[in-house]
């Protein structure tokens, strides 16, 4: 087993021990399969949790989380990504991942490299670590344009 990763794509395996790197590693995995009922493990339930990025905008609680996930998943584009160059910090029940996303959005006609600085706050609750805040920002304007474009489509350059 690596104990020191260097990046993060849902494909590591786990150290078992039920810690926020394991938490990291399912929601990478669970969002690069598409998988809503896995992030839906991931995230806290309930009103709490809260996201804000380019796609899905400021999204506070699971309901409005899950909604935005199913529209990008349910959508013409498959997007990728793999954390790297990240610092971790925690206490005992709090734990926050910093760095950057890099991958590819795809839609049958285009492909396009992606890259986010991302923030992954996780809390302990109930001995389990669930995800309560997401922060993705993308510094290159060309790149989030072409990006929200590929997303939305020509012309639906909104949030959701």
């Amino acid at each position: 087993m690596q104990w020191h990763l260097v990046e993060i794509c849902g494909n590591e395996s786990k150290a078992g021990d039920g810690g926020p790197l394991d938490a990291l590693i399912e929601f990478y995995r669970s969002f690069n399969e598409k998988d809503l009922s896995g992030l839906e493990g991931v995230w806290l339930a309930g009103h709490d949790p809260s996201m804000d990025n380019p796609i899905g905008g400021i999204r506070r609680g699971w309901r409005s989380i899950a909604e935005g996930y199913t529209k990008l998943f349910d959508g013409r584009a498959e997007v990728n990504v793999t954390f790297h160059d990240f610092t971790s910090q925690g206490g005992q029940d709090w734990h926050l991942f910093v760095g950057r996303e890099r991958g590819e959005c795809r839609t049958p006609e285009e492909r396009m490299d992606l890259a986010i600085r991302t923030t992954r706050w996780f809390v302990r609750k109930e001995g389990a670590w669930q995800l309560l805040h997401h922060h993705g920002s993308i510094d290159d304007p060309d790149m989030l344009s072409r990006y929200r474009r590929l997303i939305f489509g020509a012309g639906k350059i909104t949030s959701t």
